[in-house]
């Protein structure tokens, strides 16, 4: 069988693992809400190559086996060419990188992407974040 791009149609396994975990949860008398989002939907602004293709194939690879060792909170990536699991707290603590989600560049990824603005209402005491390092200074040279 193929799909509507002409390639062979694979099984739905989100749907599968989804299926499993809410039966797995079931047994045992636990209420589990599992959200899917089927990866077909999200945004990406340019066609995927094959060493992207590669690439998101290790990632997935290594997350997967990261959870079924029973780790948690941790995203995967390379580091130094070495697949690594990165503790998600020390990633994001330590990110040299923060956008205000009330700045112009926030606004602009939420009108290219059509998503909605999930940030809480601005209080009116709260000053602006900007959303750019700011200018050097100027200088001249002598």
């Amino acid at each position: 069988q193929v799909d509507a791009g002409g390639n062979r149609a694979l099984p739905q396994i989100g749907d599968f693992i989804k299926k499993e975990i809410g039966n797995y949860f079931e047994r045992f008398g636990e209420v589990a809400t599992i959200k899917y989002i089927d990866p077909s939907y999200t945004v990406r602004s340019v066609a995927a190559n094959g060493a992207d293709s590669l690439y998101c194939m290790q990632l997935a690879q290594n997350a997967v086996h990261g959870a079924m060792a029973g780790i948690t909170g941790f995203s995967t990536g390379l580091v130094g060419n070495c697949a690594v699991y990165l503790p998600i707290p020390q990633l994001v603590s330590t990110s040299p990188r923060s956008m205000s989600p009330y700045g112009r560049t926030w606004e602009r990824i939420l009108a290219m992407t059509g998503q909605p603005n999930t940030a809480p209402p601005q209080k009116k005491d709260m000053e602006i974040e900007e959303d750019f390092a700011p200018l050097p200074e100027p200088f001249s040279i002598d």
